[in-house]
Parts: C-alpha cells; structure tokens; sequence
C-alpha cells in the first residue's frame, strides 16, 4: 500500500485538517503520523457540525481504526498533549497515540521567552507558544526529550520504525504536515517564518521515512490566501475588501485576524514544485463561488468555479484533485480517479 504526504502550499491555514480529515475517512488509512514543528499550528476539523482544533495530535483522529503518531520532528508540549487526550477522548485516541521518544520538548520558559521576546512575538509575530525557542534549544543539544518525561512514558514509541514497518507489511500511511511552504525557514518569507523547514521532504524526515518512501505529495491550496502575522504578502487585499466579499477569518491558535489575499498562481507554482506534488487540494471554493456550496459533484459546478479550477491546473502544472465546496467533511469533489 502507498504513502502519502499532505502539506500547506500558501501560508498555513488552508484547510489541511479539512482535506487530512476527509483522506482518513475515507482510505481508512492503517496509520497516520504528523509531521511539521509543533504547537504553533492549529488544524480544524468540522465532524457532524461540530468543531475539533488539534495543535499537537494528528488531525486524523477521526478515523478511529488508525493508529495515531507524532514524528520525532515535531515539538511536545505535554500540557497541551494531556489537554487534546481529554478533548478528542470520544474518539479513543489515548488508546492509539504514540509519540517518538525523541521529539523535543517545549517547556513553560521557551513559552515565556516566545510572548516577551521583542523580536520574535513583536517584529516576527510568533504565536507564543514556545516552539522556536524549544526548537534553539534543540539545536543547541540542550532541549530535553519526550524520553525524559516521565508522564509521557505510556505513549512513548519509535515512530520511525512504526511507519516504516507498516509500510514493509502493505499498509496504507498518511503523513500529515504543519504550516505552509511561505513559512518554511529555508524557502519561505524569511525572516517572517518558522522554526524549521516546513516543505514535504522536511516532513518526511519528521517521521522518519526516505523519499523513495512517499507515493504521493498533496499540496492544499485555499482559494483566497491568508496569513496571520507580518511578512511580505504580495496579493494581499483590503481589509475592506475581504469583509465585502466576507472573507473575515481568525487564526485557530492565535486568535488573530488573518490577512487575506487573492490566489497567486506564480507563488503556487513554485509551491508545487518545490513539493514534489503529485496533486492539488483546492479548499473553500464556495467563498471564490458562492453557487458551489455543497456541490460534491464536479460537472456540476458553476461555470465560474469550474474556469477557476482549470485555471490552476493550467498554471500551476499540476491536476486538482480534491476539492472542498463547504466546511463539513462531505463538501468535497473526490477527482482522485479522473485526473
């Protein structure tokens, strides 16, 4: 059975919890392993119309058969680890959680120096919550590991050799990603980044498999960017702008307002590219359209969004598979097996 990686081709918050959440469903993925850099990224996932935010555990969780890892990459802050086991306990996940026994710990200091720090919550516009200290901390080899926490120990594991053993024994794996490419430490808006790189091969290292490993690379794109914090956003509208079209949205760990801009099909070219992807997820749709709400079917969708589609897919290079029309699970055009 193949791998796959989903990751954020904009600025983070385009609907990958959305896209990861539908994908576990509906492969029934035999385990799902998160990637990316830590707390700082919030993913929202809309199940039966109610509203589940994940920062630490993968947003897969809904698929109740898989098994549930945390990369070696990724940063654990165990208070909000414990918090996420209480609110998904309804999906069973302490049951199914492991954490790799050498991811990094963020404690409440590196939280401290991320909401004080002039530079980073101030100029940067960190979400404080610790993660590019801890991440310092890590590459000074002095950051402590998941090893060292004794409350962590139930859920500790070698997530590496888990996902590489399933994939040996013909399981299905779904690797999840954090942020988006404009924030990643190498490739994006620098100094307006995070703390790591945050593009698809970085997030096959998180949990530990090789390229040749990976079948498909998912890059999920929103039809209307957005971005929270400073740094440079070349399409980028007014705030008039986006209230007129009723683009007003807040970040899922911050709180704040997002900046929202028009697609830009030469910074997602780039995207793609320096993905690897294989495919395309488009989400909110039913904003750039609003008759495409709730259409799963892709001939019938309005002219409008259909163009908009083949736009992408005519610039960007690569074939729009999956498609979200609304914020529930089921708003999606499943192209997989017709692109």
């Amino acid at each position: 059975m193949p791998s796959y990686i989903v990751v954020g081709g904009q600025w983070g918050d385009e609907g990958k919890g959305s896209i990861i959440a539908y994908l576990a469903l509906k492969d029934e993925p035999d385990l799902i392993a998160r990637g990316g850099v830590g707390t700082n990224a919030g993913h929202s996932v809309f199940i039966n119309s109610r509203k589940y935010a994940v920062r630490q555990l993968p947003t897969g969780f809904a698929q109740r058969k898989a098994r549930l890892l945390v990369g070696a990459g990724v940063l654990v802050d165990p208070e909000v680890f414990f918090h996420e086991l209480e609110h998904l306990k309804d999906f069973n996940v302490a049951e199914r959680v492991g954490i790799d026994h050498r991811c990094a710990i963020i404690e409440e200091r590196h939280k401290q120096l991320d909401m004080t720090n002039g530079y980073l919550h101030g100029k940067i516009g960190t979400t404080g919550s610790g993660c590019g200290p801890a991440n310092a901390d890590r590459a000074m080899r002095r950051a402590k590991l998941a090893r060292d926490i004794k409350e962590l120990e139930p859920y500790l594991t070698d997530v590496a050799a888990e996902v590489n053993d399933a994939l040996d024994d013909g399981e299905l794996v779904l690797v999840e990603g954090t942020q988006g490419f404009g924030l990643s430490l190498y490739y994006g808006t620098y100094p307006y980044v995070t703390s790591k790189d945050t593009t698809a091969s970085a997030i096959a290292s998180d949990v530990g498999i090789g390229p040749t490993r990976v079948d498909d690379v998912i890059v999920v794109f929103k039809s209307f960017p957005t971005r929270v914090g400073a740094g440079p956003f070349p399409t980028e509208m007014s705030r008039e702008e986006a209230e007129r079209l009723g683009l007003i949205e807040y970040g899922t760990v911050t709180g704040r307002r997002r900046r929202v801009g028009w697609f830009d099909f030469d910074f997602a070219r780039y995207s793609a590219k320096l993905n690897g992807a294989t495919m395309l997820a488009l989400t909110m749709l039913d904003k750039y359209d609003r008759e495409a709400f709730g259409v799963t079917d892709y001939d019938k969708l309005p002219r409008k969004a259909r163009e908009f589609v083949e736009e992408i897919e005519e610039r960007v290079g690569v074939p729009v598979a999956l498609i979200k029309t609304g914020p529930e699970l089921e708003h999606i055009i499943d192209r997989r097996g017709n692109v």
